[in-house]
C-alpha cells in the first residue's frame, strides 16, 4: 500500500506541475491526492509495520494485528493523526484567510493607490530601486504573492508600455521572494515553519534579513546597469478619484498585520487567533466607514436593497479571496501529512543527512523549488529532521526558510509571486529564463554565502 501511496503522490504531483499543459487548476490533484492518499493509509492500515508520532516527532515500530482489539487500536492511532495534522494545517489556512480578507478590505477602499504617491520620479533605473524595496517590504508585511499584485497594479498607472513593464515584474518577483523570506507572515513557506514552532519571529528576522537583502540588492545593482532601465518614462494622465478613506485603511490593514506576531508572543496563542483580532477590527472600522457614507450619500437604495451583504465591505473581501489557493494548501499538507503518518518521509530524510550535508541539502532544496512548489517541499522538509537534534531556530529552518522563498525565483514558475506576474503580465517563460533567471541565481547564490559566513 505504501507503493500506492507514493505512486498517487508522484502522479499528482506531476498534475500540479504540468497545470498550465494540462488546463486543470492544480487545486484538483491536490485535493485528489490527499484524498486517495489517506484512502490508501485507511484500507492498508493492518498491514503497515511502522508509524510517525507526529506528537513527539519519532517513528515507532507497530506491533501486528492479530485481533478486532488490534485493529480498533490502529483505527484510534489513525483518526487521532489525522486530526492532529488537520488541526496543524486549518491553523495555517485559517492564518491565510486572515490575511488574505484583511488585504482584500484593504483594496475595497482602494488602499494600495497610497503607495503610488511614494513614486516621485520619471527615471526608469531610480523607479527600478524604489518598487524592488518596496516589494522586498511589502511582501514582509501582506506575503510576496499580494505584494507582487499590487506592485503590478501599480506600474501599470505609471508605464504603459507593456515591454518596458515586464523588466520592472521580473525584478519584482526577486524582490517580492526575498522580502517574504525573513517575515513570519511573508511567506507560506516561513509561515508554515514559524506555526509549527520551527523558528520564531526575532530569530527569523536576526538570521535572514541580511541575507534576503543582499539576495534583492545584488540583482537590483547588476539590473541598474542594463538598457532596459536607462533613460526617462512617461507616465500616463490619472484617472478617476482617489478614496480618501484608503491611507487609513491601508495603514490600520498593514498595522494590524504586523501586530500579529507581537501577540502571539505576548500571549503564546497560535497566531490564527491574532490574526482573527486583526480582521475583527480592521472589518469594524470598514464596516462602520461604509455605513456612514452610504447613510449619508443614499437613502432611497436601504429600502429597496434586499441582499443585507450588498454594501458589507467584509463580505465583498470574503468573497473575492483565493479560496483555490486555501483548498490546493489543503491538500498539499495533508498529503505530505499521509507520507509523514508512514515515516516514509522521515526514512527518506535520514537517508538524505547520511548521503550529503545539510547545507548541500538545502541549496538543492533551493534549487528544486524553482521547479517544484516549494510548499510541500517545506511540508517534507519539516518531517525529514529529528526535532531532538534539530530544536527551535537550529540554523537549518532558517536556511530551509531562505532557500524555499527565494530559490523559487530562478524560474518564473516557481513561485507564486513569479506565476500571478506571469499571468499579469503575459510574461513568457523562456523571457524570463533568458532575461530574469541568471539574476535570481546570483541573488540566491549571494544571499545564501551570506547566511553560511554569518
Amino acid at each position: 500500500m505504501e507503493i500506492f501511496i507514493v505512486f498517487v503522490f508522484i502522479l499528482g504531483y506531476l498534475a500540479i506541475t504540468l497545470e498550465h499543459n494540462l488546463k486543470i487548476d492544480k487545486l484538483v490533484p491536490a485535493l485528489l491526492m490527499m484524498a486517495l492518499a489517506w484512502a490508501g493509509i485507511a484500507f492498508g492500515l493492518d498491514d503497515f509495520t511502522q508509524w510517525f508520532d507526529s506528537h513527539n516527532s519519532s517513528l515507532m515500530e507497530l506491533a501486528p494485528v492479530t485481533n478486532a482489539e488490534g485493529h480498533e487500536s490502529r483505527l484510534h492511532l489513525m483518526e487521532g493523526t489525522l486530526l492532529h495534522h488537520f488541526g496543524k494545517t486549518c491553523e495555517i489556512l485559517m492564518f491565510l484567510v486572515g490575511a488574505m480578507t484583511i488585504v482584500e478590505i484593504i483594496d475595497h477602499f482602494n488602499g494600495f493607490a497610497t503607495i503610488k504617491s511614494f513614486v516621485k520620479t520619471n527615471k526608469k533605473r531610480v523607479l527600478l530601486w524604489i518598487v524592488c524595496i518596496l516589494a522586498f517590504i511589502l511582501s514582509a508585511i501582506i506575503d510576496n504573492l499580494t505584494a507582487t499584485i499590487v506592485l503590478i497594479t501599480i506600474l501599470r498607472k505609471l508605464i504603459s508600455d507593456s515591454k518596458m513593464r515586464i523588466w520592472y515584474a521580473g525584478m519584482i518577483i526577486i524582490a517580492a521572494n526575498a522580502g517574504g523570506a525573513w517575515s513570519p507572515i511573508g511567506d507560506v513557506t516561513t509561515t508554515m515553519l514559524w506555526m509549527g514552532e520551527k523558528v520564531t519571529t526575532v530569530k527569523l528576522i536576526e538570521y535572514l534579513i541580511l541575507p534576503s537583502l543582499v539576495c534583492m540588492i545584488i540583482p537590483t545593482v547588476i539590473a541598474s546597469f542594463m538598457p532596459a532601465f536607462k533613460g526617462n518614462f512617461d507616465a500616463p494622465e490619472e484617472e478617476g478619484t482617489a478614496n480618501k478613506r484608503g491611507p487609513l485603511m491601508l495603514y490600520l490593514g498593514l498595522g494590524l498585520i504586523v501586530f500579529v506576531p507581537v501577540f502571539k508572543t505576548v500571549t503564546h496563542l497560535p497566531p490564527y487567533v491574532g490574526m482573527m483580532l486583526s480582521l475583527g477590527i480592521v472589518a469594524l472600522v470598514a464596516e462602520f466607514i461604509s455605513a456612514r457614507e452610504f447613510s449619508m450619500t443614499d437613502h432611497t437604495a436601504a429600502h429597496e436593497e434586499h441582499d443585507g451583504h450588498a454594501n458589507s465591505p467584509t463580505f465583498r473581501a470574503l468573497s473575492k479571496i483565493e479560496m483555490p489557493s486555501i483548498l490546493f494548501f489543503l491538500g498539499i499538507l495533508m498529503t505530505v501529512a499521509a507520507l509523514e503518518s508512514l515515516g516514509l518521509i522521515f526514512t527518506f530524510g535520514q537517508d538524505v543527512q547520511s548521503a550529503m550535508t545539510n547545507d548541500v541539502f538545502i541549496m538543492l532544496l533551493g534549487a528544486g523549488s524553482a521547479v517544484i512548489d516549494n510548499v510541500p517541499l517545506v511540508a517534507a522538509s519539516m518531517g525529514m529532521f529529528d526535532i531532538s537534534q534539530y530544536g527551535v531556530d537550529d540554523h537549518i529552518w532558517h536556511f530551509i526558510a531562505y532557500a524555499a522563498g527565494t530559490g523559487g525565483s530562478m524560474l518564473i514558475i516557481g513561485s507564486a509571486a513569479g506565476v500571478v506576474a506571469m499571468g499579469m503580465e503575459k510574461i513568457s517563460f523562456f523571457w524570463y529564463l533568458k532575461n530574469i533567471a541568471w539574476l535570481a541565481l546570483i541573488g540566491y547564490l549571494a544571499g545564501a554565502g551570506v547566511f553560511l559566513i554569518l
